[in-house]
């Protein structure tokens, strides 16, 4: 019978009604381990034989070992293999964002239909139970359950609980279970979430004994009102449960429930209350005749007054991360160390919130964000974005036979999580259209829970939804959304007054795909501004980068790598889009996430007058006196002075102004200073120890003395030279015959160049939104004319080819100036560049370049500066610049001035795909050394505005990172390349949103930036 697979039911069997997921003293059994397994490629035309308990699992008639909890496609499960370029021994994941892997022709699957059947024989002691319940987390997509050759029911919504009474058919002693799991299903249509395709099961397997008297469900709805906490408890059990006693010791409260009866609110004195920031938990205990359930509650009031979303009466503002479940080794199957490092790791960026997209977690990770604190956005498992190619023809959401199916997702999840207070909004689901499925549901959990409002993005026009939620905005969208007059997309004229009494948030933004995204502090200026405006999600938290291995000649295992789409063979893919997280699969950290960091800050601290500080608690709920504030001085990047300031603590959401000390001024031997305040946990907190910074700003407070102004000389006329003449110009020698270096402080080296190309960003790569370039820099915070992606633009310009011509070198003693023409491969376009050396000493040489782009440049650049190729002994950087990551113009909060030293490897970020990294700006002075020790000093000048040009140091040029799919392409060997730029393009988020803004943007115009190279 394979009928199930294909119809619009639920499941069926002996599955029991969806309830609390709650630690319980019945006596329980984990059916995790090692199983039987057996992979059909097809659900067609198999028999249910090997349910019987004497069936043949053994090796020799084929069968294999493969671990539960697990995705069969996987490896790490199994002794199967899993490489580059095609199937694994057991199929293969894929990857795809909106796509179908199979055809649309609901609800039918192809008959290519992976279909893995599981045996597991396990002793059961036969204990007193009344029943006994089989409990699956989580399995992909649909599967059928047999327990000793009886048929116990089918479980649909992979990401959701399904339990099974089992009663009749455990016996004491050896037991047979049997589950097969079909990879496609008619479920699959509405499980299209943007993530790898992964089936098996991926979650625990648990036998549950429910004693006598047992207490069937559990839901404790703690509200916080005035200091009081309430409980509004709403206990499901049999007759023989009563009476029922709920108790929370440490508040003293003890009550007893003598049987059903209508829910009542009860009051438990005072409490703290839980906030994301406080997260206040206490134990409560739920006991009856038959058993003790236990559990951690948290007392808080969630509601939305005056179009803003309130936590005990307070407004928050979501500061967020999307988190898909993913490792690079285990796929959505839980790892609890993972995961609690995953979220320290967010609390110690100023991550506030979750939104568990798009579908329930493993429901550990919902006691992690209870434990650490976060407000969390909880989604239902429906997604449908597949039927935006069939214009949503067909779309399950308004399907009346998806009806059932819908209804009961919502449910499992509502029902599986409501007791956890870091739940507080519900979400019906992601990208799945709209319909009146999806009202319904809306209907259904404002009748199951008011007091957590209704999320879902799809509903534009806040037809049946409560907060109103938009995905990628651009600002001038937000700002009419937010504000009280303008055009809201996709809406009507008469939906204006509705979505203005919402509050508003954006779902997903920030599309951290690789080097980026760019513009956070565009956003945070706006969600600063409007009331209503209540923060937002970035999209996302984690690349999904699963480790495979590239071939070797031989066909064997070789390089480790993280694999995307298309790199396991898949027909159907969607590339690397699935690697566009603030994380890299190998749990970096990326330089986005140090900028939202710093854009998120919990305090804002601002220097006003000078000798003035203001200090801005931004937190919902706490003030600040777990923070201590910190003053330090700098001098060209050294400590001077660092003094701890007197701040009482700041109740949030107010604003103080505080003297700083006179003797912080102070500065030795006119050299360049900086202030820097930061704010500091004072002692160790559970996510960080003492002394973590949660905010910081920073101010120079003397410049670096002016240089002598240099304006070159020309020589009245080219003097005949022969190829072979060089001439020395203190550290440097030069190849008269076309001005390019030889050498530098002794060391060979080639260059100068023009160089305008960068490896393309994901986001320089991506066409998702439109282009701000019309031809014309013009500053706008709109979304811009459609157009195609800036890689294609600078393609078309020819800024990947460049050409130069040498048009005259004239040198002198003492210096030498060379013109070129940069031109581009089949194109009329140019750039004329002016080379002016000047030899300052014997150890220092100064190099002024003139850039003058001719008429007709219609496009943006990527970066403007100049290349130089160096030995690659120089693997070592030290600079008094920004840092300690890299920046680019519209992602640059977190670059603080400073002195850092680096390695060269360390200089670059490993994303995913190769791409441009490594930018820093504004360098004073940068240098390079080797095993010898410092072999070479580049300094900058400061132009007219105080600008100066940025560097990176990098092994691959930017046209081998373009060639790149993966970071193991990219040769190890071979020279260094030493890129000086005075301006360069910023990062945007165009890969899935807005594009680089305008005043952002590299536009192509005269430049004139100096250099001094010479001898540490």
């Amino acid at each position: 019978m394979s009928s199930y697979v294909e119809d619009f039911s639920t499941g069926g069997g002996s599955r029991t009604p969806a309830r609390s997921w709650v630690t319980s003293d019945a006596p329980s059994s984990s059916l995790n381990g090692d199983w039987r397994f057996f992979l059909h490629p097809t659900h067609h035309r198999l028999t249910d034989d090997f349910a019987d308990p004497g069936y043949d699992d053994s090796a020799e008639a084929g069968w294999v070992r493969m671990a539960v909890p697990s995705h069969w496609v996987l490896p790490a499960f199994h002794d199967g293999d899993m490489g580059e370029g095609g199937e694994g021994a057991y199929g293969k994941p894929i990857y795809t964002n909106v796509q179908f892997p199979f055809p649309v022709d609901v609800p039918y699957v192809p008959d290519e239909n992976p279909t893995a059947d599981h045996r597991l024989r396990f002793d059961h002691p036969g204990r007193d139970a009344e029943r006994v319940l089989l409990r699956f987390d989580g399995v992909e997509s649909v599967y059928r359950v047999w327990l000793n050759g009886t048929e116990i029911g089918i479980g649909k919504a992979s990401r959701l609980v399904q339990e099974f009474d089992v009663t009749a058919a455990l016996r004491p002693g050896t037991n047979v279970l049997a589950v097969r799991v079909h990879q496609w299903s008619s479920m699959s249509y509405v499980e299209d979430q943007d993530q790898w395709w992964l089936p098996g099961i991926f979650r625990d397997v648990t036998l549950l004994a429910r004693p006598a008297g047992a207490i069937d469900d559990v839901w404790l709805d703690c509200g916080f009102t005035d200091g009081t906490g309430t409980i509004r408890a709403e206990i499901t059990a049999g007759a023989a449960a009563w009476p029922v006693t709920i108790a929370i010791p440490e508040l003293g409260f003890e009550t007893t429930l003598d049987g059903p009866a209508p829910v009542e609110t009860l009051s438990v004195g005072a409490v703290e209350p839980w906030t994301a920031e406080s997260p206040r938990l206490y134990e409560a205990i739920v006991a009856s005749a038959g058993e003790r359930v236990t559990l951690r509650v948290g007392f808080r009031t969630v509601a939305i007054v005056g179009a803003q979303l309130l936590v005990n009466g307070a407004p928050i503002t979501f500061r967020g991360m999307n988190r898909h479940e993913t490792d690079p080794v285990l796929g959505r199957v839980f790892d609890a160390e993972h995961a609690r490092s995953d979220l320290l790791l967010m609390k110690r960026h100023n991550v506030n919130a979750v939104r568990t997209s798009h579908y329930p977690p493993h429901p550990e990770v919902l006691n992690l964000l209870d434990e650490l604190g976060f407000w969390v956005i909880d989604e239902c498992d429906i997604e449908t974005h597949g039927f935006e190619f069939q214009g949503w023809v067909g779309n399950p959401s308004d399907d009346p036979r998806y009806a059932e199916v819908y209804l009961d997702r919502i449910t499992r999840t509502v029902e599986r999580d409501k007791n956890h207070p870091s739940v507080i909004v519900w979400s019906l689901g992601n990208e799945a259209g709209t319909g009146r499925n999806l009202e319904a549901n809306a209907a259904w959990v404002h009748g199951r829970d008011p007091g957590r409002p209704v999320h879902y993005e799809g509903d534009y026009i806040g037809a049946y939804s409560d907060l109103y939620s938009r995905m990628y905005p651009n600002l001038l969208d937000c700002a009419a959304i937010a504000g009280e007059s303008g055009t809201i997309p996709n809406t009507g004229p008469g939906h204006g007054p509705r979505i203005r009494r919402k509050p508003f948030i954006m779902c997903e933004y920030a599309h951290a795909m690789g080097n980026g995204p760019g513009a956070l502090s565009d956003y945070d200026e706006l969600v600063e501004r409007y009331p209503r405006f209540q923060g937002g999600f970035v999209w996302e938290w984690r690349d999904h980068g699963l480790l495979t291995h590239a071939r070797n000649s031989d066909g064997g295992d070789g390089t480790p790598y993280y694999g995307y789409g298309g790199d396991f063979g898949e027909v159907v893919h969607d590339g690397n889009f699935v690697m566009d997280g603030m994380v890299l699969p190998d749990d970096t950290p990326t330089p986005g996430l140090a900028e939202f960091a710093i854009t998120n800050a919990p305090v804002v601290i601002g220097l006003e007058a000078p000798g003035r500080v203001s200090i801005r608690n931004r937190r919902h709920s706490s003030d600040t006196a777990d923070l201590r504030f910190v003053a330090a001085v700098e001098a060209d990047g050294e400590p001077v002075h660092e003094v701890t300031l007197d701040v009482l603590a700041i109740a949030a959401g107010d604003r103080v102004e505080l003297q700083l000390p006179a003797d912080l001024a102070a500065v030795a031997d006119g050299r360049e200073s900086w202030l820097t305040l930061r704010a500091e946990l004072a002692a160790d907190a559970p996510w960080a120890p003492a002394g973590h910074v949660v905010s910081w700003t920073q101010r120079q407070l003397s410049p670096e003395p002016a240089p002598t102004p240099w304006k070159g000389t020309e020589s009245p006329a080219d003097r005949a030279l022969s190829l072979d003449d060089t001439l020395t110009l203190g550290p440097a020698l030069l190849r008269t015959a076309d001005g390019s270096l030889v050498q530098l402080a002794g060391l060979p080296v080639a260059g100068p160049w023009l160089e305008l190309w960068r490896g393309p960003t994901d986001n320089d790569r991506g066409a998702m939104r439109g282009s701000y370039e019309l031809g014309s820099p013009e500053t706008t915070a709109g979304e811009g004319a459609p157009g195609p992606a800036s890689d294609v633009r600078w393609r078309e310009r020819g800024l990947d080819r460049l050409v130069t011509r040498v048009l005259s070198v004239s040198p002198e003693p003492d210096a030498c100036t060379t013109r070129t023409r940069v031109g581009v491969a089949n194109g009329g376009r140019f750039v004329d560049v002016t080379y002016r050396w000047r030899t300052l000493d014997a150890d220092a040489v100064a190099l002024r370049v003139e850039v003058a782009p001719s008429p007709g440049w219609d496009s943006t650049w990527p970066r403007v500066g100049v290349h130089l190729e160096l030995p690659a002994e120089l693997t070592r950087a030290a600079w008094f610049g920004t840092g300690p990551a890299e920046s680019y113009p519209d992602s640059r909060r977190a670059a603080r001035v400073g002195a850092f030293t680096a390695g060269v490897d360390e200089l670059n970020v490993r994303y995913s795909r190769p791409q441009e990294t490594g930018h820093r700006s504004d360098l004073r002075r940068l240098v390079l050394s080797g095993p010898s020790g410092d072999a070479l000093m580049v300094r900058t000048r400061p132009g007219p505005d105080g600008h100066r040009p940025g560097f990176t140091l990098t092994r691959h040029t930017p046209h081998q990172l373009d060639a790149a799919a993966h970071p193991y392409q990219l040769a190890e060997d071979g020279p260094l390349h030493l890129y000086l730029d005075d301006a360069v393009h910023g990062l945007g988020s165009r890969a899935c949103g807005i594009d680089v803004l305008p005043q952002h943007a590299l536009w192509p115009g005269l430049r004139d930036f100096t250099l001094v190279f010479g001898r540490p």
